[in-house]
């Protein structure tokens, strides 16, 4: 007789799985080992990133699926209501129910006990799943998220697990971790302060000058109007909420097709979610060059001060976060050389982009959300 364990995996087969994004739970840790066999995973260090790589995995055809703790939902709601509910791109998450039942962590109690309560003032589907009788209810998750195109997420009581003889997570062992760390961290870069020469659109611009059939994702609000009003294309996939996603998009995006994604993002998203990079850089796909837009502000709110412009480097954190192909620019010409030769390298890139604050007039894109996921989805099927 399978183990419940081992009926979660044969359920995600059955329903085509072919991406797991996952964070741990102590109360699934028999599951986690079975879920790294059997699927391609993305190991998350946020599960704010795992909603945006699932979601450029779907957009490029793919079939993901979310595994991480209960509390995780918190650091996810608005992601999954600016990005999923709106853009209509499903997402089957499997979480494991904490502070309701056994629970001996008093942190845990408040979120978990609320819970179902707060996703259903949010609106989001969720199926409770409180004893392993009722597992085959996770395969009804997964097909409601794909046909109705919407995030369904299945609170899996640690009930389900009790009764399981499953040690996965004994057979798996731990790792033998030596002495010393095994990391390695390289730098060239050369000291120079670049003066900003242009706005946030002659870059957009410059880049969109250079663009055939590559993939894009524009980080929201100005950014996105920008681009659209300089070249709208269908393969373009403007955000409209969910800042700071808009890499891990990309990312998901480039795990999934063979064509060149190209990320339009900003120092305010990037501070937001430095996550992005760590992930990234882990995964490194050869066909996602990152965009880094640095006018030191948030263009669109205000232009209020970022991090970025007195206190950090980007593109000294993308290669601290392990992305060796790096360049800093701030002219048009030296930003489109840049692109051409990463580009023509094939390998993960990062581009930082010295600019000036400021915002073009431009007007609001004529489309819905899902008007705009829709055409882009198509778009990547022909």
């Amino acid at each position: 007789m399978a183990s419940p364990e081992e009926e979660v995996i044969a359920i995600m087969k059955k329903a085509g799985i072919d991406l797991a994004a996952t964070l741990p739970c102590d109360r699934i840790k028999n599951l986690l080992p079975l879920v790294s066999e059997n699927f391609p995973e993305i190991k998350l260090t946020r599960e704010e990133n795992g909603v945006g790589i699932c979601a450029g995995f779907y957009l490029a055809g793919g079939k993901p699926m979310m595994l991480i703790q209960s509390t995780g939902l918190g650091n996810m709601i608005n992601a999954l209501e600016s990005l999923n509910v709106i853009c209509r791109i499903p997402l089957p998450v499997l979480a494991s129910w904490r502070g309701v039942y056994a629970e001996g962590i008093e942190a845990q109690v408040p979120l978990g006990t609320h819970l179902p309560a707060i996703l259903e003032g949010a609106g989001l589907e969720y199926t409770i799943i409180d004893e392993a009788e009722k597992l085959p209810l996770l395969e009804t998750v997964i097909i409601d998220a794909f046909e109705n195109l919407r995030p369904h997420i299945a609170l899996i009581s640690p009930k389900v697990w009790e009764s399981s003889d499953c040690c996965a997570w004994e057979a798996a062992g731990l790792p033998e971790k030596p002495e010393l760390m095994e990391r390695t961290c390289s730098f060239n870069l050369t000291r120079e302060t670049l003066r900003p020469l242009m706005l946030r659109n002659d870059a957009i611009c410059a880049i969109a000058s250079q663009l055939d059939d590559e993939i894009t994702v524009t980080n929201l609000g100005v950014p996105c109007k920008e681009l659209y009003a300089g070249m709208d294309r269908e393969l373009n996939f403007y955000m409209f909420g969910s800042m700071g996603l808009v890499s891990s998009i990309g990312l998901g995006l480039a795990l999934r097709t063979e064509k060149t994604v190209v990320t339009f993002d900003g120092d305010g998203s990037l501070l937001m979610n430095p996550n992005a990079l760590l992930e990234i850089a882990r995964e490194a796909p050869k066909n996602l060059i990152v965009i880094c837009l640095d006018n030191g502000a948030y263009g669109s709110t205000g232009s209020q001060e970022t991090c970025a412009l007195r206190y950090i480097d980007l593109e000294i954190f993308a290669t601290a976060c392990g992305i060796r192909n790096t360049a800093k620019v701030n002219s048009p010409e030296g930003l489109i050389e840049t692109f051409r030769k990463f580009r023509a390298m094939q390998e993960l890139s990062f581009i930082h982009v010295i600019l000036k604050p400021g915002n073009t007039k431009a007007p609001n894109i004529p489309l819905s959300p899902e008007e705009i996921t829709k055409r882009f989805k198509e778009a990547l099927k022909s």
